[in-house]
C-alpha cells in the first residue's frame, strides 16, 4: 500500500488526544518540498563524519600496520553512542530542545573532524608507526558517537513529530551519504597514488567534504525550524504538550510522570524497536567488519572491500528510496521480515567457511547487495511507522528510542562479528 503525505497527515491529526484542531489553520504546503530536500540533506550530512573514518580505512591501516581499524572504530563508536544515547531518553524531560541538542553536537563533530587532519599535518606527517596518532583518532572516533547521539537523537525525535516522509527523507539522506562516500572513495584511489602522500590526500579529502557538509548542516536546521509546513506541527505538538502538562498537574504521582510515559511508550512500539533492533545487528555482526576484512580476491584485490561497500551503500540506498513508493503497512509482515535477515548470518558464515565456490566474489557480491537492500528497505518502514502508534506528544520520545535501538543492535553485533573468524 502506497503512502502519501495526505495519509500522513491524517494520521498526524489522529494521534492528537482530545486536542481541538479545528481552530488550526490549514496545514501549510511544503513549497518545492524544501523541508523534505532539507531533512534529506540533514541525514546525508550528518552521517558524514562516521564514514569519513570508517572510508578512510585505507590511510589509517597503511599508517597503523596490526591494527584492527575497521573493528575497533565499530566498538568505540557503537559503545559511546549508546551510552550517550541512553542518557539522552532517561533525561530528556531535564534537557533542551532537539534543536539545541543537534547544534550542540554539530560542534562536537567539528572537533573530531578538525583533530584529525590537524595531528596529521603537524605530528603525524604520513610516517607509519606513530601510534599517539592511533589513539587520538580512536579518541576522535568516540567523540563522533557522542555528537552522533545528540544529533540522531534529536533528528530522528524531531522527525517522528512530522509526517512519515519526513523521516524516510532523513533515512534516505543517512543512505546517500555512505554512497557519496563511497564514490570519494573510488575516485580517489584512481587519482591519487597509493604511496603515503596519495593516502593521505584522499583521507583529507574525506575530513575537508564532511566538515563543509556539517557546518551546511547547522545553516539548514536552523532554517528548517522557520518553515511553516515545520511551524505548523511543532505548534500541534506544543498543544498536545500543554495538554499534557494540565494531566500532570492534576496527578499526585508527578514525580514518576515521566518514568511511566517513557515506558508506555517503549511497550507501545516494542516491537517496532525490536526489528530495527535485528535489522541493525544484523547487518553490523558482517558489515563492514566481516565482509570487509574477512573476504578476499585475487581478481579484485584491494578493490574488492570498496566495490562490496559501494554495493552494499547502494542497495542501502535503493531500499530506502522504495518506501517513498510502496511500504508494508501490516506490522506482523514488517516486523517480520526483520527478522528474518538473521538467516544472513549463517549464509555468510558458510560462504567464509564452506565450498570454496562460496567464497568467490559473485556470490558473496550478490549477498552483499541483498544484506544491504533489505536493511535499507526494513530500516526505512520501521522508522516510519514507529513514531505513529503513539500520540503526537510522545513522538519525539518515539523516535529517540528507535535511535536507541539502532545503536544497541550494532553495540551488540560488532564485538560478535570476531565470531566469523572461528
Amino acid at each position: 500500500m502506497a503512502v502519501t503525505s495526505g495519509d500522513c497527515e491524517v494520521v498526524t491529526h489522529l494521534l492528537i488526544t482530545e486536542t481541538p484542531t479545528s481552530s488550526k489553520p490549514k496545514i501549510p504546503k511544503d513549497s518545492f518540498h524544501l523541508a523534505y530536500v532539507i531533512y534529506f540533506i540533514l541525514g546525508t550530512g550528518y552521517l558524514l563524519p562516521w564514514n569519513a573514518f570508517s572510508t578512510a580505512v585505507d590511510y589509517f591501516s597503511f599508517l597503523y600496520p596490526g591494527a584492527s581499524i575497521d573493528r575497533t572504530f565499530e566498538v568505540v563508536f557503537t559503545a559511546i553512542d549508546l551510552l550517550f544515547i541512553l542518557l539522552i531518553l532517561v533525561f530528556k524531560h531535564k534537557l533542551s530542545s532537539a534543536f539545541a541538542r543537534i547544534n550542540m553536537g554539530s560542534v562536537i563533530y567539528l572537533v573530531a573532524l578538525l583533530t584529525v587532519p590537524l595531528m596529521d599535518a603537524w605530528y603525524v606527517k604520513g610516517r607509519v608507526g606513530m601510534y599517539g596518532g592511533y589513539y587520538v583518532t580512536v579518541c576522535s572516533v568516540g567523540l563522533c558517537g557522542i555528537a552522533d547521539a545528540l544529533i540522531q537523537g534529536g533528528m530522528y525525535g524531531s522527525a517522528g513529530e512530522l509526517p512519515e516522509r519526513y523521516m524516510q527523507a532523513l533515512v534516505v539522506g543517512n543512505s546517500a551519504s555512505g554512497v557519496l562516500v563511497s564514490i570519494l572513495r573510488i575516485v580517489t584511489k584512481v587519482a591519487c597514488s597509493q604511496d603515503a602522500q596519495g593516502l593521505r590526500k584522499s583521507a583529507n579529502i574525506y575530513f575537508s567534504i564532511s566538515i563543509t557538509m556539517v557546518v551546511l548542516c547547522v545553516i539548514l536546521n536552523n532554517m528548517a525550524r522557520r518553515l511553516p509546513v515545520i511551524k505548523y506541527y511543532n505548534e500541534l505538538k506544543d498543544e498536545a504538550v500543554e495538554n499534557d502538562e494540565k494531566e500532570k498537574q492534576n496527578d499526585p504521582s508527578t514525580k514518576l510522570f515521566w518514568r511511566s510515559t517513557l515506558w508506555e511508550v517503549i511497550g507501545t512500539m516494542k516491537w517496532y524497536a525490536f526489528g530495527v533492533l535485528v535489522v541493525y545487528g544484523v547487518s553490523w555482526s558482517l558489515f563492514p567488519g566481516s565482509i570487509t576484512e574477512d573476504f578476499h580476491s585475487q581478481i579484485l584485490k584491494d578493490w574488492y572491500p570498496i566495490l562490496l561497500i559501494t554495493g552494499f551503500n547502494v542497495f542501502d540506498l535503493l531500499g530506502k528510496s522504495l518506501t517513498s513508493i510502496y511500504i508494508i503497512k501490516n506490522p506482523k509482515i514488517s516486523i517480520g521480515g526483520s527478522f528474518a535477515r538473521l538467516f544472513f548470518v549463517p549464509i555468510f558464515y558458510c560462504c567464509l567457511h564452506g565450498p570454496k565456490f562460496l567464497r568467490t566474489e559473485v556470490p558473496v557480491s550478490i549477498l552483499t547487495c541483498l544484506l544491504g537492500f533489505t536493511n535499507g528497505y526494513f530500516t526505512s518502514v520501521l522508522m516510519m511507522l514507529a513514531p505513529k502508534t503513539v500520540q503526537l506528544q510522545h513522538a519525539e520520545t518515539a523516535g529517540i528510542v528507535l535511535a536507541l535501538f539502532a545503536v544497541v543492535g550494532p553495540t551488540i553485533a560488532s564485538p560478535l562479528s570476531y565470531l566469523m573468524l572461528i
